[in-house]
This record gives C-alpha cells, sequence and structure tokens, in this order.
C-alpha cells in the first residue's frame, strides 16, 4: 500500500482525473441534465488553494450593489444571525477532532484536500458579536460573545432563549436584550449525532415562526454510506425537536448534507440547502435547493433526485427509491451550497427583490471549479423559484485559480443590506445598494 501514498498526495495536490463534459449551469434549475456516472481510479481532485484577500482587494458585486468589508480579522468565521436589536452574532468554527474520519489512505488524502482549501486550522470555538451602533455598513465592536464552544454552527433565538447547534448537542442559554457577552456552559436540549467519526459536523438549527419547534440539520456521516449504514443512525436528516423537553424526531430524511434551513416567506414551507454526493464525476451529482416535506426522503445513499440509483450503495434498497422525492431547485454540481436566506422587503434593488440568496462554498470534486460565489434564485408569487440564478457577489477566485476567499453563511442585515460570512478571507463582506 505505501506506493500509494505519493500518489494520493499528488491527487490531493493537483488536478487530476476527468473533466466537466456539461457547462455548470446545465446541472441548475429545477431539470438538471444528470448524465452517465463515470467511474476513475482516483476522484477528481482540483483544489483551489486558499490564499485569502490581498491588501485593498474584495469580490465582485453584481450591477446595482456594492460590497465592503463588515468586520475583518475574524477567524474562520463560518455562520451568521441576526438579533432583534440589530446586533450580528458569527460562529467562528471549524471542524472538530474527529480521529475515526481521517483513517485510512482515503480519510488521510481528504485531510490533505481539505487543509490546503482552508479548512484544516483548529476551530475557534467561539461565537462573536458584531454591532454597527452608527449605522454605517461597518460593525465598530467585534466582541466575544459565547466561548468554549465545540465546533457551533447554527442559531436561533425564540424569546429570551438562545439555541446554538454544536457539532454534537444543541445547547440553549438565557439571552437578555441587548446582551454584549453570555457566559456559562448553557443547557443542553439534546445530544446530535458526533463523536470520533463525524464526517458531517456542521448542525444548523432554526425555530418554527410560533417557536414552538426547533428544526436541526445533521449530514450524513460519509458520502455514500462507505462507513457502514449502521453509522448512519439520525444523520443525513432534518431533526424535530421540543424544545421543552428535547425529544426530537426525524422530521426529513436522505438528504446527505443540509446545511442553510430558512421559511419561505410566501407560501410558509421550510426550505433547505443540501450537498449531493461526490465522486461520480465532475457533471454529478448537482447540490440543491428545496421544500422540506414532512416525512419526505430524498434518496440519499440509494439514490439522487429521485429514482436515480447510486451503484456503489450495497445492498440496494429499491422499496427507498420509490418513494425519493425529486429535489425542487438544482444549483450545480459540487458548488458546496450551504448558505440559504429569503430576500426581504426594502432589501437589494431588482433583480435580488424576491426570491433566495446562497452561499456556494465552491468545489474540490469538479474540473473546472464550479461555486465560490453567492447566487440569487428568483422566486415567483406562489413561493417557487422561478428562472435562471443570479450572480449577486463573484470574484472569490484570482486568476490563477485560487481562493481569495470561500462564502458560507448568508443573511439580510435588518437594514438593506445582504451579509456574508468568508471562512477563507476572514471577513463578514456586506452588499448593500448602490448610490
Amino acid at each position: 500500500m505505501k506506493p500509494l501514498i505519493p500518489l494520493l498526495l499528488a491527487a490531493s495536490l493537483t488536478a487530476c482525473g476527468e473533466t466537466a463534459l456539461l457547462d455548470v449551469n446545465d446541472g441548475i434549475g429545477p431539470s438538471p441534465q444528470l448524465p452517465a456516472p463515470v467511474k476513475t481510479a482516483l476522484p477528481t481532485v482540483n483544489i483551489a488553494p486558499a490564499v485569502g484577500w490581498p491588501e485593498n482587494t474584495k469580490p465582485k458585486a453584481a450591477p446595482g450593489t456594492q460590497v465592503q468589508a463588515f468586520a475583518s480579522g475574524l477567524d474562520h468565521p463560518r455562520w451568521l444571525y441576526l438579533l432583534p436589536n440589530g446586533d450580528i452574532l458569527v460562529a467562528e468554527t471549524n471542524a472538530p477532532p474527529k480521529p475515526e474520519d481521517g483513517k485510512g489512505l482515503r480519510g488521510w488524502a481528504m485531510k490533505k484536500i481539505m487543509a490546503r482549501a482552508g479548512a484544516g486550522v483548529p476551530s475557534a470555538n467561539r461565537i462573536t458579536l458584531l454591532r454597527d451602533a452608527d449605522h454605517d455598513g461597518v460593525a465598530e465592536m467585534q466582541l466575544p460573545f459565547i466561548e468554549g464552544l465545540n465546533s457551533p454552527f447554527g442559531m436561533a433565538l425564540v424569546g429570551k432563549d438562545l439555541y446554538v447547534a454544536d457539532t454534537d448537542k444543541l445547547l440553549r442559554f438565557h439571552y437578555e436584550p441587548g446582551a454584549m457577552q453570555i457566559s456559562g456552559d448553557g443547557h443542553v436540549v439534546t445530544e446530535l449525532p458526533g463523536g470520533p467519526l463525524n464526517h458531517h459536523w456542521t448542525k444548523n438549527v432554526i425555530a418554527s415562526p410560533d417557536g414552538k419547534k426547533l428544526y436541526v440539520t445533521v449530514g450524513s456521516n460519509s458520502n455514500v454510506g462507505e462507513n457502514g449504514l449502521d453509522q448512519e443512525q439520525g444523520r443525513a436528516a432534518i431533526w424535530e425537536v421540543d424544545p421543552a423537553s428535547g425529544q426530537h424526531r426525524l422530521f426529513a430524511t436522505g438528504l446527505r448534507n443540509p446545511n442553510g434551513l430558512a421559511w419561505e416567506p410566501r407560501s410558509g414551507a421550510l426550505w433547505t440547502a443540501v450537498n449531493e454526493r461526490d465522486e461520480i464525476g465532475s457533471d454529478l451529482v448537482p447540490d440543491y435547493i428545496t421544500s422540506v416535506k414532512e416525512d419526505g426522503f430524498y434518496g440519499w445513499p440509494y439514490s439522487y433526485y429521485g429514482q436515480h440509483v447510486d451503484e456503489r450503495v450495497q445492498p440496494p434498497a429499491p422499496e427507498k427509491v420509490a418513494k425519493a422525492l425529486v429535489p425542487d431547485y438544482a444549483l450545480g454540481p459540487h458548488t458546496a451550497s450551504l448558505g440559504l436566506s429569503f430576500a426581504e422587503p426594502g432589501g437589494l434593488p431588482a433583480p435580488f427583490e424576491r426570491g433566495a440568496f446562497v452561499g456556494q462554498h465552491g468545489s474540490w470534486n469538479r474540473k473546472p471549479h464550479s461555486g465560490y460565489k453567492v447566487i440569487f434564485v428568483p422566486f415567483d408569487s406562489s413561493g417557487k423559484p422561478s428562472g435562471q440564478p443570479v450572480d449577486l457577489l463573484t470574484g472569490f477566485l484570482n486568476k490563477q485559480g485560487k481562493a481569495m476567499g470561500r462564502p458560507v453563511g448568508v443573511i439580510s442585515d435588518g437594514q438593506g443590506g445582504v451579509l456574508v460570512a468568508d471562512d477563507v478571507g476572514n471577513v463578514v463582506w456586506r452588499v448593500s445598494k448602490a448610490p
């Protein structure tokens, strides 16, 4: 096995494998093109090495908008939350120790890939408060808000209860309006799947409009079940949690790695952004956003986009495949679509008035690259996607194909702007209407 190590290292640091035959736009929309899977001896690896932003540079905003740094000098900012008083919470976080996920040659190679892509730094395990008291679009206060967490990600406030989704538990903290710091360990509402094998570690949380239920995303523990389906208990799912008792049930399943959660303002439906599977070619499988059906099954690991069977998964489950739902809207293969937020009234100008913002973290398993931008998916008056996406924020890759930044969480800031967490640039960007 030793001769494979240099080969895998080379694969992890340079582009290799097959090349896309379709344009990334062919994998976007309600009916994406889904060619036959491609089998290769080694997965296609095309990393955009993380280099950060050179001085006095920034992403490119869409016509009619402008972008500036809302906060900088952060430590791997990934997720954002708007408090009622206008303060912004940012989760400065990265993967927790997960020794079982790094075993073997495949695990070793994936560690090299993630480190080169900017995901190899230790987690700050902190939520930071950003305050723009004078509303000039720049946070003049940047304060530690909650420290000593365990790879925190999602946040949700219900009354004076602030919920934080750590990688292995859902926590509740008491929050007083305007508070600039919270101390203490927090109350454990419920344990979440974590442990030494914790492949998709991010956990997001959103409250129902009436605050009586919480919905928590739990990604899979593998790409397509290669670690054994016994390791997938409670995973690849969205949980519905009773915040009073901590009791939970699986609200929707078969979602390989759901991250973004948001309520569509017209239909009232819950929507999620999902990362689909890798290693069957540059053109497969498109990530997606979809409305979440109660008790719905979305195919993972047995199939994708309804009844498209993934033959790598053994034994097959034709009875489950027959029930697999087709997602609402594809976002392109390997775009790593994470952040999800619906436009609010009085925000950005046309065409960004009605629809969803999506933060696309960017590919590693596609040649050429895909993602590395923030897009806007227009929605119609019935609360469904309508038409092709529009780029909001681009320019995260330089001319050499290196990543100056990678967008993750996206939210409206309540002041007419859209905030974007950039975990390679260590910046929160603010997009607003151009003067």
